[in-house]
């Protein structure tokens, strides 16, 4: 039996005295694409620290493909591309540099295919300090991407592109999505994840408020849903 690609069970994280996430509980299926939306300090940025093992859990467990990421975090690493918010890159890298530097960290990917995603044509041999945010974006993005890894974890990883590269980029998450990959994506563009995602989840007040897939996704729904809730 194939395990979920992600599995979330009773995950709670506290900073201090403040409880960010209260039992959150959902699993996610191999090309399954989910759009995670809340408000802000719903706890968004918190639990895909946590998926990407970049946070412990103060209770709950996580698996990744089957691995639990507490027990085996570099396995559970090696099978996630995560772009955080603020993707940190190596400011005196080129991006081709950098990709290349990926790829051999993870033992696999095309660094040609990961250039193409970054589209950044010659400018892929400047040095990434010289970029706009958008270019650092997807060169972030295209490192997420590289080797094809089963699960992807965006935390607002559309904002800063254009209307063409975010055009793009979409369909290149659709299509990993479409061959297996399991593809978060949070996101504070409710009509973009109605219009690309298979299934939301809404986060509110640290707990999985709604869990609406297939034909519910229709146009406004998920704003009536978010607003009463947050």
């Amino acid at each position: 039996m194939i395990p979920p690609a992600i599995l979330c069970d009773g995950v709670l994280r506290s900073f201090g005295r403040v409880d960010v996430l209260r039992g959150v509980s959902f699993h996610v299926e191999p090309g399954e694409f989910v759009g995670l939306v809340g408000n802000n300090g719903a706890g968004k940025t918190t639990l895909l620290r946590i998926l990407a093992g970049q946070l412990a859990a103060s209770a709950g467990a996580v698996r990744i493909a089957g691995v639990d990421v507490a027990v085996d975090p570099r396995q559970a690493r090696a099978l996630t591309g995560y772009v955080p918010e603020q993707p940190a890159l190596w400011d005196y890298l080129t991006a081709r540099e950098f990709l290349g530097f990926v790829a051999e960290v993870r033992g696999a990917g095309d660094l040609d295919e990961a250039l193409a995603v970054a589209d950044l044509g010659e400018d892929a041999d400047r040095l990434v300090r010289e970029y706009s945010q958008g270019m650092r974006r997807r060169t972030a993005l295209a490192a997420a991407l590289l080797g094809h890894p089963p699960v992807l974890l965006l935390d607002e990883a559309l904002n800063g592109l254009d209307p063409a590269s975010t055009s793009r980029i979409r369909e290149i998450l659709r299509a990993r999505a479409a061959a297996g990959t399991a593809v978060v994506l949070s996101t504070h563009v409710l009509e973009m994840v109605e219009r690309v995602a298979s299934r939301v989840l809404l986060l509110a007040h640290g707990r999985v408020e709604a869990d609406v897939t297939g034909a519910e996704l229709e146009p406004g729904v998920l704003e009536r849903l978010l607003v009463p809730r947050t």
